[in-house]
This record gives structure tokens, C-alpha cells and sequence, in this order.
């Protein structure tokens, strides 16, 4: 009982709710008893009501009820809420290999990115600390986590296309960020909770498996080491096309599908979540949730305030409704 309420022991005080209305059904009854002592039945019926009014006992019930919740307010009720966080670690890590200028997402995937890296930069809570790397075939820092997220909407601006992609790259250079910050705040165990969130297109292309030492799917054990969930977003369609130099001069159609499957795998081997995205509105859906995760925490507190309002509000009730069904208070 503890778990749902900070002071359980004033739910006895429900008792002397039902008390109340005990006394209440007793003194209706001991009303009836002395009207039906009368022996002269037209007198009875003289000095008693025509019509019974079946609403009369509408006022008290609602009492009654009101009475309840602020019994139930008085226990202190305790519910998990959410509550934004005052330090975390997000790091976002995006992809800027050729294939991000396809068009199957519009104005471009990249254009599309950058607008919904800045609105999650926007709506992130202010406490916490965002970073910024991009990868094709290297990794490049461009912000180090801060709490001015100006920075990172101003950085993703600037994101250029590169050749190649090197997924791997990429979360290694996230987790040094994380790693670095962390060690200035004091070393792990006072580091605030931190996550990696990667957006990619395509296959990693360099190393050529990702399970080479620099390899994607290495870099996502090595997150999962370091308690530090990669949650990914695969961001495209399967119909995406780029055009490039062709070797003997001249230009070439190729097409460029999101590759689901690897991404997925990335965030299951780190302990992170896995996301699909085929339009800028379900990027920003995306990321609404990504901020929901990351932004805020559950935590157990008192919650009294709703039954203390609701309960207040019904007693007033009840008071307006007897003073206008019985002209008096219930």
C-alpha cells in the first residue's frame, strides 16, 4: 500500500464517508417511520408532498463522492510522471554520403535531415547536452555536447556530401565525444545517462564488413560496453536514385535503397531503438519520440493535486445542486 500512497493510513478516513451515509439512509428512514405513524391517511396525505421528487438525493451523493476523493487526496497518491531531465548526453550522428542528395524524400534526404536535426535541437530539453558528428568515408566532429544547442542547428547548416560511408566511424567518434565529456564531469559514475542517436540512408561501405574492427556492428558492442544505447534511423526508401560520374565520362542513374536490415541490427547489438523514415514528417515523428525518451524520465512523486482539485470541485457541486433541487444545502 505504501507504493501507491505516502500516507496510507488516512484512507480509514473513507470510513467516516460511509458513516456519513449510513446516518444519512438511517435519518430518511427514521423520517418515513414517523410520517407513517400518522393514523389518519388524508392528513398524511395533506401535510406530505404529491409527488415524490427523485432527485433529492442527488446533492448528498455527489457529497458523498467529493468527500471520497479528498479522503483519497489526504493518503498522498503516488504516480510515475514525467519529468525532464537536468543532464543527459545526446549525441547525433548523421550520415553525408552521396547518396543522401536523393531526391525520394523531399527537397533531398540531407535537406530533409537538416531540417528535422534543427526542430529536434529545438524542442530538446535545455538541460541537455548536444552533440554533432557526420560521416561518409571519416568521421568529423563538428560539436562537442553543450547545453547551447544554437550550436548544433548552426553546424547542421553546413553538412556536406563526402564519398563513401563508414558507419562504424561515425559511433566511434560519438562515443569519444560522450566518453570525453564524461571524464571532465567527474569520470563514469558521475556522468549523466547518454545516447547515440544515428541517422544513415545506406550500407556501410567502408570497412566492407561491419564486423571488422572499425565496423558498424563493432562499434555498436562496443556502445553496449559502455552502456551507451545507439538508436538508429533508417531514412530513405527503397527506390532512392543518385546520379554519379560514370567512368567513361558523362553521368549514371544507380539507385541508392535504405538498408533496414543493418541499421536494425546496429541498434539491437547497443541496446538501442530502431526507427524507420520515408518523409520529413516522419522524421519529425521520429524525433518526437527520440525527445520524449531522451528529454524526459520517469519518476515517482505525489499526485495528490488532481484528486485534491477533483474532489473539491464535486463537493461545490453538491452544494449548488442542493441549494437548487432542495433550496438547501445537502
Amino acid at each position: 500500500m505504501s507504493d501507491w500512497f505516502a500516507n496510507p493510513w488516512w484512507l480509514l478516513s473513507i470510513l467516516l464517508v460511509v458513516a456519513l451515509v449510513g446516518v444519512y439512509v438511517y435519518v430518511l428512514r427514521k423520517r418515513k417511520a414517523r410520517a407513517l405513524a400518522f393514523s389518519n391517511m388524508d392528513v398524511l396525505k395533506s401535510v406530505t408532498p404529491g409527488k415524490v421528487d427523485r432527485f433529492r438525493h442527488v446533492p448528498f451523493a455527489i457529497l458523498a463522492v467529493g468527500l471520497l476523493l479528498l479522503t483519497i487526496a489526504l493518503a498522498g497518491p503516488i504516480a510515475e510522471r514525467d519529468v525532464a531531465r537536468n543532464r543527459a548526453t545526446v549525441v547525433l550522428v548523421v550520415d553525408v554520403s552521396q547518396s543522401m542528395k536523393a531526391t525520394d524524400v523531399a527537397p533531398s534526404r540531407l535537406q530533409a535531415a537538416q531540417a528535422a536535426g534543427k526542430r529536434f535541437a529545438d524542442d530538446l530539453t535545455d538541460g541537455i547536452n548536444l552533440g554533432l558528428v557526420s560521416f561518409a568515408g571519416t568521421a568529423s566532429t563538428l560539436v562537442s555536447p553543450t547545453p547551447d544547442h544554437e550550436a548544433t542547428k548552426s553546424a547542421l547548416d553546413n553538412l556536406k556530401l563526402a564519398e563513401k560511408t563508414a558507419t562504424g566511424e561515425g559511433i566511434f567518434a560519438g562515443l569519444q565525444l560522450i566518453q570525453t565529456l564524461n571524464a571532465a564531469l567527474g569520470g563514469d559514475d558521475a556522468a549523466p545517462p547518454a545516447r547515440i542517436v544515428l541517422l544513415s540512408d545506406g550500407k556501410q561501405t567502408v570497412p566492407q564488413s561491419p564486423d571488422d574492427p572499425r565496423g558498424g556492428f563493432t562499434a555498436a558492442r562496443k556502445a553496449k560496453e559502455e552502456e551507451i544505447p545507439v538508436s538508429t534511423i533508417s531514412f530513405g526508401t527503397l527506390h532512392g536514385t543518385v546520379d554519379i560520374e560514370a567512368p567513361g565520362g558523362g553521368t549514371e542513374r544507380v539507385g541508392v535503397p535504405v538498408d533496414d536490415e543493418s541499421l536494425r541490427t546496429i541498434a539491437n547489438l547497443s541496446g538501442g531503438d530502431f526507427f524507420t523514415a520515408s518523409s520529413l514528417d516522419e522524421l519529425n515523428k521520429v524525433y518526437d519520440t527520440l525527445q520524449k525518451q531522451i528529454g524526459y524520465e520517469k519518476q515517482r512523486g505525489d499526485n495528490s493535486r488532481p484528486w485534491l482539485l477533483a474532489g473539491t470541485l464535486i463537493v461545490l457541486l453538491g452544494a449548488v445542486a442542493g441549494l437548487l433541487l432542495n433550496r438547501r444545502l445537502p
